[in-house]
Protein backbone atom coordinates (compact mmCIF):
# COMPACT_ATOMS: atom_id res chain seq x y z
CA UNK A 1 0.00 0.00 0.00
CA UNK A 2 2.91 2.49 0.75
CA UNK A 3 4.90 1.23 -1.85
CA UNK A 4 1.57 2.48 -4.14
CA UNK A 5 1.26 5.67 -2.23
CA UNK A 6 4.69 6.64 -2.90
CA UNK A 7 4.32 5.80 -6.77
CA UNK A 8 1.57 7.72 -7.20
CA UNK A 9 3.01 10.67 -5.06
CA UNK A 10 5.92 10.66 -7.53
CA UNK A 11 3.85 10.58 -10.42
CA UNK A 12 2.03 13.26 -9.58
CA UNK A 13 5.41 15.20 -8.77
CA UNK A 14 6.61 14.63 -12.49
CA UNK A 15 3.34 15.78 -14.31
CA UNK A 16 3.50 18.77 -12.26
CA UNK A 17 7.15 19.43 -13.13
CA UNK A 18 6.03 18.76 -16.73
CA UNK A 19 3.07 21.03 -16.42
CA UNK A 20 5.18 23.93 -14.64
CA UNK A 21 8.00 23.85 -17.59
CA UNK A 22 5.04 23.43 -20.80
CA UNK A 23 2.89 25.85 -19.26
CA UNK A 24 3.38 27.55 -16.05
CA UNK A 25 7.08 28.69 -16.72
CA UNK A 26 6.78 31.47 -18.68
CA UNK A 27 4.52 33.20 -17.01
CA UNK A 28 6.70 32.87 -13.42
CA UNK A 29 9.61 33.71 -14.80
CA UNK A 30 7.84 37.01 -16.45
CA UNK A 31 7.19 37.83 -13.14
CA UNK A 32 8.50 41.47 -12.75
CA UNK A 33 9.61 40.44 -9.23
CA UNK A 34 11.78 37.52 -10.52
CA UNK A 35 14.77 38.00 -10.32
CA UNK A 36 15.63 35.45 -12.97
CA UNK A 37 14.61 37.77 -15.85
CA UNK A 38 18.18 40.08 -14.67
CA UNK A 39 20.07 36.33 -15.08
CA UNK A 40 18.49 36.04 -18.88
CA UNK A 41 19.26 39.02 -19.94
CA UNK A 42 23.09 38.39 -19.12
CA UNK A 43 23.10 35.85 -20.99
CA UNK A 44 21.24 37.03 -24.32
CA UNK A 45 20.17 39.95 -26.43
CA UNK A 46 17.00 40.65 -26.31
CA UNK A 47 14.98 39.77 -29.26
CA UNK A 48 13.02 41.78 -31.97
CA UNK A 49 9.77 42.78 -31.74
CA UNK A 50 8.52 42.84 -35.57
CA UNK A 51 5.53 43.50 -37.49
CA UNK A 52 2.82 40.89 -39.06
CA UNK A 53 5.22 42.11 -42.33
CA UNK A 54 8.36 41.61 -40.57
CA UNK A 55 9.26 45.22 -40.45
CA UNK A 56 11.20 45.89 -37.00
CA UNK A 57 9.64 47.55 -34.28
CA UNK A 58 11.87 46.90 -31.41
CA UNK A 59 15.63 45.68 -31.86
CA UNK A 60 18.75 45.76 -29.78
CA UNK A 61 21.61 47.63 -31.31
CA UNK A 62 25.12 46.12 -29.51
CA UNK A 63 27.97 48.60 -29.41
CA UNK A 64 31.57 48.38 -30.16
CA UNK A 65 31.98 48.32 -26.01
CA UNK A 66 29.27 45.92 -25.59
CA UNK A 67 26.61 48.32 -24.36
CA UNK A 68 23.20 47.33 -25.67
CA UNK A 69 20.51 49.79 -26.64
CA UNK A 70 16.51 49.21 -27.18
CA UNK A 71 15.79 51.17 -30.69
CA UNK A 72 12.20 51.78 -31.88
CA UNK A 73 12.60 52.84 -35.36
CA UNK A 74 9.15 54.27 -35.43
CA UNK A 75 9.37 56.11 -32.30
CA UNK A 76 6.44 57.55 -31.00
CA UNK A 77 4.15 55.92 -33.05
CA UNK A 78 3.82 51.78 -31.38
CA UNK A 79 4.68 53.66 -28.24
CA UNK A 80 1.88 52.61 -26.24
CA UNK A 81 1.18 48.58 -27.68
CA UNK A 82 5.29 48.03 -28.37
CA UNK A 83 6.11 49.64 -24.84
CA UNK A 84 9.42 49.87 -23.91
CA UNK A 85 12.11 48.12 -21.61
CA UNK A 86 14.35 50.71 -19.60
CA UNK A 87 13.30 51.44 -16.53
CA UNK A 88 10.85 48.29 -16.25
CA UNK A 89 8.52 46.97 -19.00
CA UNK A 90 5.46 47.73 -20.58
CA UNK A 91 3.05 46.35 -23.56
CA UNK A 92 4.32 44.25 -25.81
CA UNK A 93 7.89 43.88 -24.61
CA UNK A 94 6.40 42.67 -21.07
CA UNK A 95 4.04 40.36 -22.72
CA UNK A 96 6.62 39.01 -24.59
CA UNK A 97 9.51 39.49 -22.24
CA UNK A 98 10.16 35.49 -21.85
CA UNK A 99 10.19 35.18 -25.17
CA UNK A 100 12.70 37.51 -26.26
CA UNK A 101 15.07 36.96 -23.60
CA UNK A 102 14.99 32.78 -25.02
CA UNK A 103 16.92 31.82 -27.29
CA UNK A 104 16.07 28.62 -29.53
CA UNK A 105 19.06 29.04 -31.61
CA UNK A 106 21.12 26.05 -33.26
CA UNK A 107 22.10 24.23 -30.16
CA UNK A 108 25.56 23.63 -31.04
CA UNK A 109 26.05 27.36 -31.92
CA UNK A 110 24.25 28.39 -28.11
CA UNK A 111 26.93 26.05 -26.64
CA UNK A 112 29.96 27.31 -28.76
CA UNK A 113 28.42 31.02 -27.07
CA UNK A 114 28.77 29.76 -23.68
CA UNK A 115 32.32 28.55 -24.16
CA UNK A 116 33.26 32.16 -26.05
CA UNK A 117 31.49 33.84 -22.79
CA UNK A 118 28.86 35.33 -25.71
CA UNK A 119 25.30 35.99 -25.46
CA UNK A 120 23.03 33.96 -27.17
CA UNK A 121 20.78 36.16 -29.58
CA UNK A 122 17.10 36.10 -28.24
CA UNK A 123 14.05 34.98 -30.64
CA UNK A 124 11.68 37.34 -32.32
CA UNK A 125 8.68 37.93 -31.71
CA UNK A 126 6.04 38.14 -34.92
CA UNK A 127 2.96 40.12 -34.08
CA UNK A 128 -0.61 41.26 -35.43
CA UNK A 129 0.27 44.68 -35.83
CA UNK A 130 -0.36 46.63 -39.09
CA UNK A 131 2.17 48.69 -39.99
CA UNK A 132 -0.12 50.89 -42.44
CA UNK A 133 -2.86 50.53 -40.09
CA UNK A 134 -0.90 52.02 -37.47
CA UNK A 135 0.62 54.90 -38.69
CA UNK A 136 -2.87 55.85 -40.61
CA UNK A 137 -4.82 55.74 -37.08
CA UNK A 138 -1.54 57.57 -35.18
CA UNK A 139 -1.87 60.25 -38.22
CA UNK A 140 -5.31 60.30 -38.46
CA UNK A 141 -5.90 61.01 -34.41
CA UNK A 142 -3.30 64.14 -35.23
CA UNK A 143 -2.85 65.98 -31.97
CA UNK A 144 -5.73 65.19 -30.12
CA UNK A 145 -6.05 63.15 -26.66
CA UNK A 146 -7.92 59.77 -27.54
CA UNK A 147 -7.43 56.19 -28.78
CA UNK A 148 -8.14 54.19 -31.92
CA UNK A 149 -8.54 50.22 -31.66
CA UNK A 150 -8.47 48.31 -34.84
CA UNK A 151 -9.33 44.52 -34.67
CA UNK A 152 -9.74 41.86 -36.95
CA UNK A 153 -13.38 40.43 -35.89
CA UNK A 154 -13.15 37.16 -37.22
CA UNK A 155 -9.90 35.64 -35.56
CA UNK A 156 -9.57 38.76 -32.75
CA UNK A 157 -6.09 40.24 -33.89
CA UNK A 158 -5.11 43.18 -32.96
CA UNK A 159 -4.09 45.53 -35.81
CA UNK A 160 -3.71 48.47 -34.19
CA UNK A 161 -3.80 50.36 -31.44
CA UNK A 162 -3.36 54.12 -30.28
CA UNK A 163 -3.48 56.10 -27.41
CA UNK A 164 -2.37 59.82 -26.71
CA UNK A 165 -0.64 62.07 -25.53
CA UNK A 166 2.60 59.54 -26.16
CA UNK A 167 6.06 59.33 -26.01
CA UNK A 168 9.34 58.65 -27.74
CA UNK A 169 10.27 55.00 -26.14
CA UNK A 170 13.73 55.73 -27.42
CA UNK A 171 14.41 58.29 -24.60
CA UNK A 172 12.32 56.76 -21.52
CA UNK A 173 15.34 56.66 -19.85
CA UNK A 174 16.98 60.08 -20.56
CA UNK A 175 12.98 61.82 -20.14
CA UNK A 176 11.97 59.47 -17.44
CA UNK A 177 12.01 62.46 -14.73
CA UNK A 178 10.11 65.09 -17.11
CA UNK A 179 7.89 62.55 -18.32
CA UNK A 180 6.75 61.97 -14.84
CA UNK A 181 6.52 65.04 -13.60
CA UNK A 182 3.10 66.38 -12.13
CA UNK A 183 2.33 68.56 -14.97
CA UNK A 184 2.60 65.52 -16.76
CA UNK A 185 -0.30 63.89 -15.11
CA UNK A 186 -2.58 63.36 -18.05
CA UNK A 187 -0.38 60.67 -18.61
CA UNK A 188 1.64 60.06 -21.50
CA UNK A 189 2.31 56.11 -20.44
CA UNK A 190 -1.15 55.99 -19.79
CA UNK A 191 -2.89 53.44 -22.21
CA UNK A 192 -5.97 55.14 -23.28
CA UNK A 193 -7.17 52.36 -25.72
CA UNK A 194 -6.75 50.00 -23.09
CA UNK A 195 -7.22 51.55 -19.44
CA UNK A 196 -8.98 54.92 -20.53
CA UNK A 197 -12.67 54.52 -19.30
CA UNK A 198 -15.01 56.96 -20.75
CA UNK A 199 -18.84 57.38 -20.66
CA UNK A 200 -19.65 55.98 -24.08
CA UNK A 201 -22.56 58.67 -24.75
CA UNK A 202 -24.56 56.85 -28.08
CA UNK A 203 -22.06 53.94 -28.78
CA UNK A 204 -23.92 52.21 -25.76
CA UNK A 205 -27.62 52.52 -28.12
CA UNK A 206 -26.28 49.24 -29.42
CA UNK A 207 -26.19 48.13 -25.63
CA UNK A 208 -29.90 49.55 -25.19
CA UNK A 209 -31.35 48.28 -28.55
CA UNK A 210 -30.04 44.99 -27.84
CA UNK A 211 -31.46 45.16 -24.29
CA UNK A 212 -34.87 46.67 -25.47
CA UNK A 213 -35.35 44.13 -28.39
CA UNK A 214 -35.04 41.11 -25.87
CA UNK A 215 -37.04 42.88 -23.50
CA UNK A 216 -39.52 43.59 -26.71
CA UNK A 217 -40.20 40.89 -29.17
CA UNK A 218 -42.54 43.65 -31.09
CA UNK A 219 -39.34 46.25 -31.09
CA UNK A 220 -40.41 46.55 -34.44
CA UNK A 221 -43.70 48.57 -33.82
CA UNK A 222 -42.00 51.09 -32.03
CA UNK A 223 -43.09 54.52 -32.81
CA UNK A 224 -41.96 57.86 -31.37
CA UNK A 225 -42.30 61.46 -31.74
CA UNK A 226 -39.60 63.64 -31.11
CA UNK A 227 -39.86 67.54 -30.32
CA UNK A 228 -35.70 67.76 -29.58
CA UNK A 229 -36.09 67.51 -25.94
CA UNK A 230 -37.79 65.18 -23.24
CA UNK A 231 -38.88 65.88 -19.85
CA UNK A 232 -39.80 63.37 -16.95
CA UNK A 233 -40.37 64.85 -13.66
CA UNK A 234 -38.10 67.78 -13.33
CA UNK A 235 -34.72 66.38 -15.61
CA UNK A 236 -35.05 66.94 -19.30
CA UNK A 237 -32.92 65.21 -22.04
CA UNK A 238 -32.20 67.31 -25.38
CA UNK A 239 -30.96 66.07 -28.90
CA UNK A 240 -27.65 66.72 -30.14
CA UNK A 241 -28.09 70.53 -31.41
CA UNK A 242 -31.68 70.43 -30.46
CA UNK A 243 -32.55 68.41 -33.43
CA UNK A 244 -36.70 67.39 -33.39
CA UNK A 245 -36.22 64.60 -35.60
CA UNK A 246 -40.36 64.11 -35.81
CA UNK A 247 -42.08 60.77 -36.06
CA UNK A 248 -39.93 57.72 -35.87
CA UNK A 249 -39.48 54.04 -36.18
CA UNK A 250 -36.84 52.06 -34.06
CA UNK A 251 -34.68 52.19 -36.90
CA UNK A 252 -34.66 56.15 -37.73
CA UNK A 253 -34.06 56.73 -34.04
CA UNK A 254 -31.16 54.92 -33.73
CA UNK A 255 -29.36 55.93 -37.58
CA UNK A 256 -30.37 59.30 -36.07
CA UNK A 257 -28.97 58.98 -32.68
CA UNK A 258 -32.32 60.49 -31.12
CA UNK A 259 -31.23 61.15 -27.38
CA UNK A 260 -35.72 61.29 -26.58
CA UNK A 261 -36.16 58.28 -28.09
CA UNK A 262 -33.64 56.08 -26.28
CA UNK A 263 -34.61 58.18 -23.27
CA UNK A 264 -37.71 57.10 -23.37
CA UNK A 265 -36.75 53.25 -24.00
CA UNK A 266 -34.46 53.86 -20.80
CA UNK A 267 -37.58 54.64 -18.98
CA UNK A 268 -39.23 51.70 -20.30
CA UNK A 269 -36.28 48.98 -19.28
CA UNK A 270 -36.12 46.83 -15.90
CA UNK A 271 -33.35 48.03 -14.52
CA UNK A 272 -32.57 44.10 -13.78
CA UNK A 273 -32.66 42.86 -17.28
CA UNK A 274 -30.80 45.85 -18.63
CA UNK A 275 -27.75 45.52 -16.00
CA UNK A 276 -27.77 41.52 -16.23
CA UNK A 277 -28.07 41.74 -20.58
CA UNK A 278 -24.92 44.49 -19.84
CA UNK A 279 -23.15 42.14 -17.78
CA UNK A 280 -23.45 39.60 -20.57
CA UNK A 281 -21.29 41.87 -22.80
CA UNK A 282 -18.41 42.21 -20.06
CA UNK A 283 -19.54 45.32 -18.23
CA UNK A 284 -18.41 44.84 -14.75
CA UNK A 285 -16.46 41.57 -15.57
CA UNK A 286 -12.65 40.25 -16.39
CA UNK A 287 -11.96 41.04 -20.17
CA UNK A 288 -10.14 38.64 -21.92
CA UNK A 289 -7.20 40.88 -22.49
CA UNK A 290 -3.00 40.04 -22.44
CA UNK A 291 -2.15 43.63 -21.68
CA UNK A 292 -3.75 45.80 -18.51
CA UNK A 293 -7.01 47.22 -18.71
CA UNK A 294 -9.24 48.97 -16.53
CA UNK A 295 -12.84 47.38 -16.10
CA UNK A 296 -15.71 48.80 -17.95
CA UNK A 297 -18.78 49.56 -15.46
CA UNK A 298 -22.41 49.78 -15.64
CA UNK A 299 -24.86 50.69 -12.73
CA UNK A 300 -28.38 50.82 -12.73
CA UNK A 301 -30.45 49.37 -9.61
CA UNK A 302 -34.48 48.96 -9.14
CA UNK A 303 -36.34 51.68 -8.04
CA UNK A 304 -33.56 54.21 -9.86
CA UNK A 305 -34.68 57.52 -10.44
CA UNK A 306 -36.01 58.48 -14.01
CA UNK A 307 -33.26 60.94 -14.86
CA UNK A 308 -30.35 58.19 -13.88
CA UNK A 309 -32.71 55.45 -16.66
CA UNK A 310 -32.94 58.31 -19.29
CA UNK A 311 -29.48 59.17 -19.09
CA UNK A 312 -28.23 55.13 -18.63
CA UNK A 313 -30.26 54.76 -21.81
CA UNK A 314 -28.11 57.03 -23.60
CA UNK A 315 -24.72 55.65 -22.57
CA UNK A 316 -24.32 58.65 -19.64
CA UNK A 317 -24.88 58.27 -16.30
CA UNK A 318 -22.22 55.89 -14.36
CA UNK A 319 -21.67 53.84 -17.55
CA UNK A 320 -17.87 53.80 -18.52
CA UNK A 321 -16.24 52.07 -20.78
CA UNK A 322 -12.68 51.22 -22.84
CA UNK A 323 -12.16 51.85 -26.36
CA UNK A 324 -11.19 48.34 -26.23
CA UNK A 325 -14.04 47.21 -24.77
CA UNK A 326 -16.67 48.92 -27.33
CA UNK A 327 -14.01 47.42 -29.91
CA UNK A 328 -14.98 43.97 -28.02
CA UNK A 329 -18.83 44.51 -28.34
CA UNK A 330 -18.48 45.51 -32.06
CA UNK A 331 -16.42 42.59 -32.99
CA UNK A 332 -18.78 40.41 -31.56
CA UNK A 333 -21.66 41.70 -33.68
CA UNK A 334 -19.51 41.75 -36.87
CA UNK A 335 -18.58 37.80 -36.32
CA UNK A 336 -22.34 36.65 -35.83
CA UNK A 337 -22.32 37.10 -32.24
CA UNK A 338 -19.20 35.17 -31.18
CA UNK A 339 -16.29 37.22 -29.45
CA UNK A 340 -12.97 36.17 -30.17
CA UNK A 341 -10.00 36.77 -27.48
CA UNK A 342 -7.95 39.96 -28.54
CA UNK A 343 -4.40 38.58 -28.98
CA UNK A 344 -1.30 40.62 -29.99
CA UNK A 345 1.34 37.70 -30.63
CA UNK A 346 1.23 35.61 -34.21
CA UNK A 347 4.31 34.03 -33.70
CA UNK A 348 8.15 33.31 -32.48
CA UNK A 349 10.91 32.46 -34.51
CA UNK A 350 14.63 32.30 -33.51
CA UNK A 351 16.73 34.98 -35.13
CA UNK A 352 17.53 32.88 -38.24
CA UNK A 353 13.76 32.83 -38.94
CA UNK A 354 13.21 29.39 -38.07
CA UNK A 355 9.25 28.57 -36.53
CA UNK A 356 9.31 27.87 -32.60
CA UNK A 357 6.01 29.11 -31.39
CA UNK A 358 2.83 30.23 -33.19
CA UNK A 359 -0.07 31.52 -31.50
CA UNK A 360 -3.68 30.77 -32.52
CA UNK A 361 -7.46 32.37 -32.46
CA UNK A 362 -9.40 31.52 -29.38
CA UNK A 363 -13.10 32.07 -28.63
CA UNK A 364 -14.06 33.37 -25.83
CA UNK A 365 -18.12 32.90 -26.42
CA UNK A 366 -21.22 33.84 -27.73
CA UNK A 367 -22.53 37.57 -26.56
CA UNK A 368 -25.77 37.79 -28.78
CA UNK A 369 -27.49 34.86 -31.01
CA UNK A 370 -26.72 35.32 -34.67
CA UNK A 371 -29.91 36.78 -35.60
CA UNK A 372 -29.33 39.31 -32.82
CA UNK A 373 -26.06 40.31 -34.31
CA UNK A 374 -27.72 40.46 -38.38
CA UNK A 375 -30.47 42.98 -36.58
CA UNK A 376 -27.73 45.31 -35.12
CA UNK A 377 -25.79 45.50 -38.24
CA UNK A 378 -28.96 46.33 -40.18
CA UNK A 379 -29.81 49.33 -37.82
CA UNK A 380 -25.81 50.15 -37.42
CA UNK A 381 -25.63 49.80 -41.71
CA UNK A 382 -28.41 52.22 -41.63
CA UNK A 383 -26.51 54.57 -39.40
CA UNK A 384 -23.95 55.40 -42.55
CA UNK A 385 -26.76 55.34 -45.41
CA UNK A 386 -28.89 57.71 -43.90
CA UNK A 387 -27.74 59.22 -40.18
CA UNK A 388 -24.91 60.36 -38.26
CA UNK A 389 -22.27 58.26 -39.81
CA UNK A 390 -22.72 59.40 -43.33
CA UNK A 391 -19.70 60.45 -44.22
CA UNK A 392 -18.82 57.09 -44.23
CA UNK A 393 -21.22 56.24 -47.00
CA UNK A 394 -20.55 55.70 -50.51
CA UNK A 395 -17.00 54.29 -49.96
CA UNK A 396 -17.73 51.55 -52.21
CA UNK A 397 -17.51 49.00 -49.34
CA UNK A 398 -19.98 48.35 -46.68
CA UNK A 399 -19.30 49.87 -43.12
CA UNK A 400 -21.53 49.75 -39.94
CA UNK A 401 -21.22 51.81 -37.05
CA UNK A 402 -22.40 53.77 -34.53
CA UNK A 403 -21.12 57.36 -33.86
CA UNK A 404 -21.23 58.74 -30.33
CA UNK A 405 -20.70 62.43 -28.32
CA UNK A 406 -20.33 61.78 -24.74
CA UNK A 407 -20.66 64.33 -22.15
CA UNK A 408 -17.73 63.73 -19.75
CA UNK A 409 -18.82 67.03 -17.01
CA UNK A 410 -21.60 69.11 -15.79
CA UNK A 411 -20.56 71.78 -18.68
CA UNK A 412 -23.08 69.94 -21.38
CA UNK A 413 -21.16 71.48 -24.08
CA UNK A 414 -18.29 69.96 -23.43
CA UNK A 415 -17.97 66.16 -24.90
CA UNK A 416 -15.79 63.31 -26.20
CA UNK A 417 -16.21 62.26 -29.62
CA UNK A 418 -16.93 58.44 -30.31
CA UNK A 419 -17.22 56.02 -33.68
CA UNK A 420 -17.21 52.27 -32.99
CA UNK A 421 -17.98 50.15 -35.86
CA UNK A 422 -16.77 47.54 -38.64
CA UNK A 423 -16.07 46.72 -42.31
CA UNK A 424 -18.21 43.84 -44.55
CA UNK A 425 -16.54 43.36 -47.33
CA UNK A 426 -17.21 39.46 -47.56
CA UNK A 427 -13.22 39.06 -47.19
CA UNK A 428 -10.69 39.64 -43.86
CA UNK A 429 -13.08 42.48 -41.89
CA UNK A 430 -12.10 45.25 -39.30
CA UNK A 431 -13.07 46.51 -36.53
CA UNK A 432 -12.58 50.22 -35.95
CA UNK A 433 -13.03 52.35 -32.41
CA UNK A 434 -11.94 55.67 -32.14
CA UNK A 435 -12.51 58.18 -29.19
CA UNK A 436 -11.36 61.80 -29.50
CA UNK A 437 -11.30 63.80 -25.92
CA UNK A 438 -12.96 67.07 -25.56
CA UNK A 439 -13.38 67.02 -29.31
CA UNK A 440 -16.85 67.34 -29.90
CA UNK A 441 -19.55 65.53 -32.00
CA UNK A 442 -18.40 62.06 -32.89
CA UNK A 443 -19.54 62.03 -36.29
CA UNK A 444 -17.66 65.18 -36.91
CA UNK A 445 -14.20 64.66 -34.95
CA UNK A 446 -14.47 60.33 -34.94
CA UNK A 447 -16.26 59.72 -38.48
CA UNK A 448 -13.53 60.94 -40.10
CA UNK A 449 -10.44 59.48 -38.07
CA UNK A 450 -12.19 55.80 -38.78
CA UNK A 451 -12.73 56.49 -42.73
CA UNK A 452 -9.10 56.78 -43.14
CA UNK A 453 -8.43 54.09 -41.15
CA UNK A 454 -10.81 51.88 -43.34
CA UNK A 455 -9.78 52.99 -46.53
CA UNK A 456 -5.87 52.19 -45.71
CA UNK A 457 -7.54 48.51 -44.94
CA UNK A 458 -9.95 47.99 -47.41
CA UNK A 459 -8.70 49.96 -50.18
CA UNK A 460 -4.99 51.24 -49.83
CA UNK A 461 -4.03 47.58 -49.76
CA UNK A 462 -4.86 47.13 -53.40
Amino acid sequence: MITYLFTGLFTLLIGYFVYFNAVLRPEVINNPYNSRQENFAKRVVRGKILASDGTVLAETKTGEDGTETRSYPYGNVFAHVTGYATRGRTGIESLANFELLTSNAFFGEQIAKELKEEKNIGDNVVTTLDTKLQETAYNALGNHKGAVVVLEAETGKVLAMVSKPDFDPNRVNEDWDALNQSENSDGVFYNRAMQGLYPPGSTFKVVTLLDYMRENPDYEDFQFHCSGSLTEGNYTISCYGKNAHGNEDLRKAFAKSCNTAFSSIGLSLDEGTFKSNCEGLLFNSELPLQLPYSKSSFSLESGAAPAEQMMTGIGQGETLVSPMHMAMIMGAIANEGVLMKPYFLERVETYTGDLVKTFRPAVYGSLMTKQEAEILTEYMRAVVTEGTGSKLDNMGFFIAGKTGTAEYSSDKSKSHAWFAGFSDTGESDIVVCVLVEEAGSGSEFAVPVAREIFWAWNVGRE
